[in-house]
């Protein structure tokens, strides 16, 4: 129990500062002001007895999560898609901050987690790249509906109209320069796993090349947040969940997870599929097949499933993967 649950909502104009005390009850004491972190931090400091703060995750939420924590017992940045709260009635800041404040002190907020400065920069990098990857994703598909839409192959076909060769200069010179910020990007990877022991132990891993590395270590910074294995292959939407109501179970569904873990992981998975040479990886998935008779798709599903966990040992132990304890990490498909 805390002697002051505060809620913070901030926007580029102004922010709203909502408190619950125990003379209170559920009645909040709101502060409006302008959007500076010193007046946040006075505002803070005037208060005697312990404190607990929260906001939602946004976009600057890591900058105020820095700026604010040494100065609260506990500091929650929840995750906005749970508060369902917040879309009943009328919405204002004033309102939706009470609103944060009572469900901060009922505890029934999911925090978001953040991390240190390091693990900042590694982030990043990792939304910088992908951000180019899908920049390099969408000019192509553009090069190539240009090429369909003028009748022409889209591997060997040349465009004729004075229009669409003018179009098609500019997109070449946009793949241009994103291969080259990919090349870029690829080579500040590589330098980083070449330095970070924890990133070299994870390419050990089958599957798992430099930029897969950083992305495991800038996303999950610190697997002990995870409590069991389980959870961790349910934040990397690797499993589904029951639904089950009156004791009748209604289906399964998909979890929230995060999609980048998820395609580290299924790409790692294919790539050992595909590759001739032995690997424990390709074993574990002709076992599937063979073995367990499953699917093609359900032995490559476990292949992923079978290297996360492998992962999430190397992040709670570091050490090189070991392919003579997979045993102990089978995973059923």
């Amino acid at each position: 129990m805390y002697d002051h649950y505060i809620a913070l909502e901030w926007a580029k104009r102004n922010m709203v500062i909502a408190r619950i005390t125990g003379r209170t009850g559920f009645k909040a004491e709101i502060y409006e002001g302008r959007p500076r972190i010193p007046e946040v931090l006075g505002y803070l400091r005037r208060l005697n007895g312990s404190k607990a703060l929260t906001f939602e995750e946004s976009t600057g939420a890591q900058w105020l999560y820095t700026e604010l924590k040494d100065e609260v017992d506990e500091l929650i940045v929840c995750d906005p898609y749970r508060n369902h709260l917040l879309k009943e009635g009328p919405k204002t800041d004033r309102i939706d901050a009470r609103k944060l404040a009572e469900l901060l002190r009922a505890g029934l907020l999911k925090p978001v987690y953040h991390s240190g400065e390091e693990f900042l920069r590694l982030r990043k990098l990792v939304r910088g790249y992908s951000g180019v990857v899908r920049a390099m994703v969408r000019v192509k598909c553009q090069h190539r509906a240009l090429m369909w839409a003028s009748g022409k192959d889209a591997e060997s076909g040349e465009i004729t109209g004075k229009t669409d060769r003018f179009v098609m200069e500019g997109l070449d010179r946009m793949l241009e320069t994103c291969k080259a910020e990919k090349a870029r990007y690829e080579a500040e990877f590589k330098h980083l796993t070449s330095r970070h022991r924890l990133m070299r132990y994870l390419k050990s891993v089958p599957g798992i090349g430099d930029i897969g590395a950083v992305k495991i270590v800038a996303i999950v910074v610190d697997a002990h947040r995870f409590p069991t294995v389980r959870h961790f292959l349910s934040y990397c939407g690797l499993v589904t969940l029951d639904r089950i109501s009156g004791g009748k179970v209604y289906g399964r569904k998909s979890p929230r997870c995060c999609r980048e873990l998820k395609s580290v992981f299924k790409t790692a998975a294919r790539c050992t599929i595909r590759e001739h040479n032995d690997n424990p990886m390709r074993d574990y998935y002709c076992h599937l097949l063979n073995e367990k008779n499953l699917a093609s798709y359900n032995a490559a599903h476990g292949v992923a499933r079978y290297i996360a966990r492998v992962v999430f040992g190397i992040l709670k132990s570091p050490a090189k993967y070991n392919p003579e304890r997979r045993e102990a990490c089978s995973v059923s498909a």
